[in-house]
């Protein structure tokens, strides 16, 4: 197994990785049923805590390298930490008002 990934390049299996990941994500999302949604933005909001702590180590972390691996690695980093946040607040949001949709509403 070892000798076939060497044989491919390492950014056409990251980049064949990436294209599976989005295929998948797009038909798990989109045959959720409604009343699954909710569980699932915590999933999100769960799986986007992993993606901040990523991008906080690549952000604080000084890394070995050329002088502008970690300068790339920390903007990298800082643009994956936004979105993660973003992500999260607004699954938070979603996720508020969706429970609130089935709320009973008092008389």
């Amino acid at each position: 197994m070892e000798h076939v990934v060497q044989a491919v390049d390492p950014f056409v299996f990251r980049l064949s990785i990436f294209v599976l990941a989005v295929f998948v994500g797009y038909f798990v999302v989109w045959a959720v049923t409604p009343a699954l949604h909710t569980p699932l933005m915590s999933v999100t909001n769960a799986i986007s805590s992993v993606i901040v702590v990523g991008a906080l180590l690549a952000v604080g972390v000084s890394l070995v390298g050329s002088d502008n691996g970690p300068l790339w690695a920390r903007g990298f980093g800082f643009v994956a930490l936004i979105f993660a946040c973003i992500n999260i607040f607004g699954g938070f949001l979603v996720t508020q008002r969706m429970l609130a949709m089935y709320k009973k509403k008092q008389k």
